[in-house]
């Protein structure tokens, strides 16, 4: 262990409390880490690659993705935090935010309910998929709060794997509804229980890891307590987590949130559940994908993928689209294919399928 609970990575001590142990571990080349997770030698949770710093492009464009997107940031997050604050009444509001996407957008979320007088507290804790949510920072936090007032905290939904880990970890847990409380910003699978828009929009903290989400990295699968991580110091000179969530907050601060409509359940949800497992298994067919883990869709999603794991081909809607120059920047970078696709990708703008290495 290389430092003592609690602690919030690079964020202020209030605006949230990372249960998550920090560790030092050797890192995996990408290539090699690729190979043992599709062996099944290694689970993805086992192993870590060191996250490389960002490159002027990439932190430019984080930078215009900012500037263009801070102004619905805040309106879509003080939306999402009015509504909690109406669904829970005087319930302490308890964010559970999972690791790492759903951090910056728990944080913004604490701010705001903290602005409207509302009591919340707010944690990062790890959910890994296969292999559930860390049940020591869950045991944390209902001893201290109970059930009542927790909601879990993520960045957008992609396929909908994490709202599927949620329910198997949460079945068999007292005191939890059975469609879990999953507030993300963006939800084009239809599978959250709240949620501002259901569009593949460029989320400003969708494209960068470490630096937007308090310097630390995803989470490592622990047996004997909570979950680890390992705090990335080498990228504190890029660290921009501040840089969002207090842009946010200024913006914010000039919002009428009296004249905000309150989040409603998309009438659709089960229309985008229903086209998305359709986008997926055409994807899979049609590029002889043996797992569906290997198809990342949504610009955040197949964004990340080309940064961190050995990507095969990059799909987005249009090239022109200037929500995906990035990707496209980053796929240029490393020679991927894109391909233009069209109505085909249905409601997502981006797909990166990755690599079948053996």
């Amino acid at each position: 262990m290389v430092n003592n609970l609690p602690f919030s990575g690079s964020y202020q001590a209030g605006d949230v409390e990372f249960l998550l142990k920090p560790v030092e571990i050797d890192m995996t080349p990408v290539d090699q880490k690729e190979q043992l997770i599709q062996s099944g030698a290694r689970h993805y949770s086992e192993m870590l690659s060191q996250e490389p710093e960002p490159t002027r492009w990439h932190l430019e464009l984080f930078s215009r993705a900012l500037d263009a997107g801070a102004g619905r940031l805040a309106k879509e997050v003080t939306m999402l935090a009015r509504t909690l604050a109406q669904q829970f009444g005087d319930t302490p509001i308890v964010l559970a935010s999972l690791v790492r996407a759903g951090v910056p957008l728990g944080v913004m979320l604490q701010q705001a309910l903290r602005a409207m007088g509302r009591e919340s507290y707010h944690y990062g804790i790890s959910i890994i998929r296969d292999r559930g949510i860390d049940q020591a920072a869950l045991e944390i936090i209902e001893a201290r709060h109970g059930t009542a007032g927790i909601v879990f905290v993520d960045g957008w939904t992609g396929k909908g794997a994490i709202t599927s880990e949620l329910i198997r970890s949460l079945e068999h847990r007292p005191g939890y509804p059975a469609q879990p409380r999953l507030v993300v910003l963006a939800d084009p699978c239809g599978r959250a229980w709240l949620s501002a828009s259901d569009d593949d929009w460029l989320i400003p903290f969708g494209i960068m890891g470490a630096p937007v989400s308090g310097l630390i990295s995803r989470s490592l699968w622990s047996e004997d307590g909570l979950h680890g991580c390992v705090q990335c110091d080498h990228l504190a000179q890029y660290d921009c987590s501040q840089q969002l969530v207090n842009t946010v907050a200024e913006y914010a601060r000039s919002l009428d949130i009296s004249a905000l409509p309150a989040c409603q359940q998309d009438p659709q949800q089960q229309q985008l559940v229903a086209q998305s497992e359709a986008v997926i298994a055409m994807l899979a067919a049609r590029y002889q994908v043996n797992s569906i883990n290997r198809i990342k869709p949504g610009i955040a999603e197949a964004t990340r993928a080309v940064l961190r794991r050995v990507p095969d081909q990059v799909l987005v809607r249009s090239v022109d689209d200037p929500d995906v120059a990035l990707l496209v920047y980053l796929a240029q970078q490393k020679g991927l294919t894109i391909t233009e696709a069209g109505a085909d990708l249905g409601q997502y703008r981006a797909v990166t399928i990755i690599k079948k290495v053996l």
